[in-house]
Order: C-alpha cells, then sequence, then structure tokens
C-alpha cells in the first residue's frame, strides 16, 4: 500500500506526459486524477493503520549505493509524521487536479500541465518517505526541478520563465547549504540513515566540528546548514523573493506550491531531524528569530499589495514563519499542526482566488474588483471560511473555532511558554503579525467583494460562479478549514500526542513547550484573538466605512508606504549587490576572457591569420596570362641565380 501511494502518482505522471497526445486531454486528465484520488484514499487508510494503531514500518525496496562500506537502500519510512504528510499532500494535491479540469479547461496543453502537477507530488512523497539523507535530497531536489517546470508552464511569456529560472537559482543557493550538512552529518556520524544517526546523537551532543576554517560544535554547524536549505524551500526571510514572483503559473499550481507540497518540505525537513536540533539549541534559536522575523515582514508586505494572488502568498510566507518559530522553540508537533490546518485553508483560498479571477475574465488586480458577491456568492462564502481560518477566529478555552484559531494558537502559546527571550521575541512578533493578517486578509474580501464594481461593464456583465468540478474542491478544502483543526487536537497538541507521535518527534523534557502552552495565561491565549479583531475592525474602516482613507494614509505616510509595496527593497537589494556584479563579471569574462583571449588566440585567431593570409594570397590570381608569364620568368631568373651563386661557392 504505502508504494502504491508514492508510485500511483508518477505512474500518471508518465501515462499523461508520454501519451497525452495519444490518448487525448480527456483521458490524460481522468488517469492522473483518477490515480491521485486513489493514492489519497489509502494515504487515509495508512494514516489510521500508522497513527492511530501505531504500526510504524520502513519498507526496504532495493539497494541504491553499494561503495565499499557504504551502502544506501531505497526505502520507504513510513511513522505517524510520514502519514500525516501523506493525507496532507494527496488530499490537496487531488482536489487541485480536479480543479485544474474546470480551471485549465481552454489551456492547449492539458496533458503536459497535469503530468507536471503528478509529477510534482511523487516527488513530495519521495521527500516525505525518505529513509535517509539522500533519498531525502533526490524528493528535495525532484521538488525544484517540477515547481520550475510548473512556475514557467506558460513559457511563452518571459515573466514566466524569468519566475521559473529565479524560483530555481534561489532554491539552488539554499540546496548547497543542505547538501553541506548532509556531508557534515556523514562525516560526524559516519552514516545517511535516519535511525542510525538518531540514534548517534546523544553520543555526539559535545562533538566538536570544523567547518570553512571555524571550529565550533558540531550539531550546531551541521543543524545550520541544514536549515539553510529549508530557507530556501520554505521562503524564509533572506531566500524569500522566489515565492511571490512563482505566481506567474496558472493558479492551481499556486495552490499546489504553497498550501502542501514545496514550502512545506523544509518544514517537514526540520521535524524529521528533530532528533539533531533538540541537541543543537543554538540552532533552533536561529530558527526562532529568522521564522519570527519571516512571519513579520510577510505580513507587513502583504498590507499594501493589489493583487489577489500576491496578497495570499505573502500570507503564506508569513504562515511559514509561524511554523518554523514553533520548531524554534521546540513545539515541533504544533508546526505540523499549523502545518496541516494551513494546507487546508491556504488551498481553499488560492483555489478562490483562482474562482474570482475565472469569473473576472483572468483580472488579478484587486483595484478593479468590487461588487461580485451577488454574482459569486458560492465562492464568496469558501473565501470567507478560508479567511477566518486563516485569521484564527475562535473563543479562547473552547472547541469551537475555525482549524487555523486552534493551530495558530497553540504555536503563539508555546512560543510564550519557552520562557526565554527568543520565544518572548516571537510571541510579540506573532500576535502583531496576526492583527496584520486580519487587515489583509479582510482587505482583500473587502476590495474583491464589496464596495462598488470597478471592473468595466464588459467584465461585469460575463462574472459568473465556477463550474461544479472547481467548486467542489473548495468544499472539500472548506470543510477541512472548518473542522479538521478541531478534530485533530487531541492527536497533534492535545493529551494524547505523545502516544500519537511516538518516536517521530524527539522533544527533551525540559523542552516540551507543547505541553506547557496549556496552561499559560488567559491573555496569552486571547490574545491573537484580540489582534485578529483589532485587525478586521480597521480593515472595514478603512475599505467599507472610509474608502477614501486608504489612499489619504498612504500619502501622509509615503516612505513606510513604499517600503512596504516594494517588498522592503529586497529584489532591488539583490539586484544591486548580486545580479548585476554577477552580470558584470559574466559580460567580462565572455567579452574580454573568452572572446579576446581564448578565441581571439585560439580558433578565432588561427581562422582569422589563415584567412588574411589566403586573401593576400589571392591577389596573385589574377587571371590574366601576361602576369602569370611574368611571374614564371621571376621564378626562372631566381633559380638560375641561385644555382650560379652555388656553382660559385
Amino acid at each position: 500500500m504505502d508504494q502504491l501511494i508514492v508510485l500511483l502518482p508518477l505512474l500518471g505522471a508518465i501515462i499523461a506526459g508520454f501519451f497525452g497526445r495519444l490518448i487525448g486531454d480527456r483521458v490524460s486528465m481522468l488517469v492522473t486524477c483518477g490515480l491521485l484520488v486513489l493514492s489519497a484514499i489509502l494515504s487515509g487508510f495508512v494514516f489510521f493503520d500508522v497513527g492511530i494503531q501505531g504500526n510504524a514500518r520502513t519498507t526496504e525496496l532495493f539497494t541504491w549505493i553499494d561503495s565499499g562500506s557504504f551502502e544506501v537502500s531505497w526505502a520507504l519510512k513510513v511513522d505517524t509524521l510520514t502519514a500525516v504528510m501523506l493525507v496532507v499532500v494527496t488530499w490537496v494535491s487531488s482536489m487541485v487536479h480536479i480543479y485544474s479540469v474546470g480551471y485549465m479547461s481552454h489551456d492547449n496543453a492539458k496533458p503536459r500541465f497535469f503530468a507536471y502537477l503528478s509529477l510534482f507530488t511523487f516527488f513530495m512523497l519521495m521527500l516525505v518517505t525518505a529513509d535517509n539523507f539522500l533519498q531525502m535530497f533526490f524528493g528535495w531536489e525532484g521538488v525544484g526541478l517540477a515547481s520550475y517546470l510548473l512556475i514557467g508552464f506558460w513559457y511563452e511569456r518571459p515573466s514566466a520563465c524569468a519566475a521559473a529560472i529565479k524560483a530555481f537559482l534561489v532554491n539552488r543557493v539554499g540546496d548547497v547549504g543542505f547538501a553541506l550538512g548532509i556531508c557534515g552529518a556523514f562525516v560526524l556520524f559516519g552514516s545517511a540513515g535516519f535511525d542510525e544517526v538518531f540514534a548517534a546523537v546523544p553520543g555526539m551532543a559535545d562533538a566538536q566540528f570544523t567547518a570553512f576554517g571555524i571550529e565550533g560544535h558540531a550539531l550546531t554547524i551541521i543543524c545550520i546548514l541544514l536549515f539553510i536549505g529549508a530557507m530556501g524551500k520554505s521562503a524564509q526571510l533572506g531566500l524569500h523573493t522566489w515565492l511571490p514572483d512563482a505566481m506567474e503559473g496558472p493558479t492551481p499550481v499556486s495552490a499546489l506550491i504553497h498550501a502542501a507540497t514545496m514550502v512545506t518540505a523544509g518544514v517537514f525537513m526540520v521535524a524529521r531531524l528533530s532528533p539533531m536540533f533538540e541537541f543543537a539549541p543554538t540552532a533552533l534559536e536561529l530558527v526562532t528569530y529568522v521564522g519570527a522575523l519571516t512571519a513579520f515582514f510577510a505580513a507587513s508586505v502583504g498590507l499594501t499589495q493589489n493583487d489577489i494572488k500576491r496578497v495570499i502568498a505573502y500570507s503564506t510566507c508569513s504562515q511559514l514563519g509561524y511554523m518554523f518559530f514553533a520548531i524554534g522553540v521546540s513545539a515541533y508537533s504544533a508546526a505540523i499542526y499549523h502545518l496541516m490546518t494551513h494546507a487546508f485553508f491556504k488551498a481553499l483560498l488560492f483555489l478562490g482566488a483562482g474562482s474570482v479571477i475565472h469569473a473576472m475574465s483572468d483580472e488579478q488586480d484587486m483595484r478593479k474588483m468590487g461588487g461580485t458577491y451577488k454574482l459569486i456568492p458560492m465562492t464568496y462564502i469558501l473565501m470567507w471560511i478560508g479567511t477566518l481560518s486563516l485569521l484564527g477566529i475562535g473563543i479562547p478555552g473552547t472547541v469551537i473555532g475555525f482549524s487555523g484559531f486552534f493551530s495558530k494558537d497553540i504555536v503563539i502559546e508555546a512560543a510564550f511558554a519557552d520562557h526565554s527571550f527568543h520565544g518572548n521575541f516571537a510571541f510579540i512578533v506573532g500576535v502583531s503579525a496576526a492583527a496584520m493578517t486580519a487587515f489583509y486578509s479582510c482587505r482583500l474580501m473587502f476590495m474583491t467583494f464589496h464596495g462598488k464594481p470597478r471592473a468595466p461593464k464588459e467584465v461585469m456583465s460575463h462574472v459568473h460562479e465556477s463550474p461544479p468540478v472547481m467548486l467542489l474542491p473548495l468544499i472539500f478544502l472548506a470543510l477541512g478549514a472548518l473542522f479538521a483543526g478541531g478534530a485533530m487536537y487531541y492527536l497533534f497538541v492535545g493529551s494524547g500526542m505523545e502516544a500519537f507521535w511516538g518516536e517521530s518527534l524527539k522533544v527533551l523534557p525540559e523542552n516540551n513547550t507543547v505541553e506547557a502552552a496549556h496552561h499559560v495565561p488567559f491573555w496569552v491565549k486571547a490574545s491573537p484573538l484580540v489582534a485578529g479583531i483589532l485587525g478586521i475592525g480597521l480593515a472595514w474602516y478603512m475599505y467599507i466605512a472610509s474608502p477614501d482613507m486608504p489612499g489619504k494614509l498612504a500619502g501622509a505616510l509615503r516612505p513606510l508606504y513604499l517600503f512596504s509595496f516594494n517588498k522592503w527593497y529586497f529584489d532591488e537589494l539583490y539586484e544591486r549587490v548580486f545580479v548585476q556584479p554577477a552580470r558584470l563579471l559574466g559580460f567580462g569574462l565572455w567579452k574580454g576572457g573568452d572572446g579576446a583571449i581564448i578565441d581571439g588566440l585560439g580558433p578565432d585567431g588561427i581562422a582569422a591569420t589563415t584567412k588574411n593570409l589566403s586573401r593576400r594570397a589571392s591577389l596573385l590570381q589574377s587571371g590574366y596570362v601576361y602576369h602569370y608569364a611574368f611571374a614564371m620568368l621571376i621564378g626562372v631568373v631566381f633559380l638560375v641565380t641561385w644555382y650560379i651563386l652555388s656553382q660559385l661557392g
């Protein structure tokens, strides 16, 4: 069953990718969607068997590498952490597949698109079932490849090609750190298998390591390198710049990347390696600070964006920051809990945005929307469900609330319960980001659905609800956004979490912040809700009660507005510091080094000299007989002169 879950999406990708033209669009879509749904159903059975009944297992398929004493098997490790990820990946991906049948109905390359989607899912499943570092790296790089193909799916658009290249290159920066971390782990432990490494970690808790000429705590150095890889995949501050540009791909791609696959890979990887990170407290502090700053940065940028998909993209970036600072305070189960609920409501928001774009004749600018809630009421209701789940609306101390209420609150409470400087920093930043999240999320809803229509009449006359094939996946995801958090609370972060997670997550007794989070003061539990209500109220006042206020405020605070609107100028900074110098260096080496020196003195120089000599020699070939007779006479004179001189000598 485990093998089928992983291999069915690959089979769908092969059929649609290689035989799509032969079998046609309809069959390609049917095959890929059907196989993904079957994989999702099987994942549900595996979750019950492994997560509920505790039948964790590792299935060895074959020996992958056997070189001397180094041997790596290709195996599927299915414990509770893997089972949760299998459900999240396959369920969300299957909904995206079904939704794409309607959304991509007018595209002329549907088999290729569905093949890429299934391939993306396969690589993510390979990543989460990995039994060792090398197998995880295979899935890691495969996810990067598939994201490049999907972001640049509309390759005739220069912006899509540029976004795909940017995503690929920025992720390669992080992947260098990940690869070095894997090498460091192998050098320190002599093995690439997770079980062997994790068993040896306590004995290496005080080991020293020299890397890049710096001697330090071995596990800290290795974990920081591994976290750099997670920063790239999960778009943390510094390596986040690819994520908003990824919106150039079709909307279903955005939903898949941002909800269940690529960006969650980094969170999963650090959670999987919790037995190592627990013995590297400095690395965990770094994870906390980076996650908290990412949550704040992305939320502040989302306040001023006008593209509906980019607002949701920065929301993803911010929520990933929550997950990482939860990991930084050792609340791994809370981070995976938020990852699970986030997958449902974020996929719902992205696919809901796609429904809006579909209704608005491919318009994505919220300033050109408005007044649509009566025309697309189902999409409107479903988008509000996703929004309220993102905001974490619920009643503290009860089981009443949206999914995001349970998961986001336990993350913030765990940060406070850590009782450390970095934990308190994450708590304050998390509450602040919650207020900003509420503001920009409701701003999106008010600008998109409320107020007077701002689109041209010909566009508004064609606004219509999406077909059932697009709405049914939204309804399924809405159910997850409504009930998944409350249903899974007991197992993920409640009193049943120790039995549920088993050995898949490692937390030292003194670091059990999730348990401590249940005993924080009530004001801590209420803080995110109060911040959210303030954000909602401010958004309502600025965009419903007084719609001229945003323009006035942007004018009065223009430097701050531009700072947020231009994404803290990270792209401009990177353009100056990295892109332009690299372009100048590359151009100089191309023209000056390769062109002038290597080619100039090498093949091009030899060819030019030969051509010049040949041109000069060709001047002797005039075609006149008397020229040739004269040349012969000169030759005879030369020979006679040479003969006479040689005789005299």
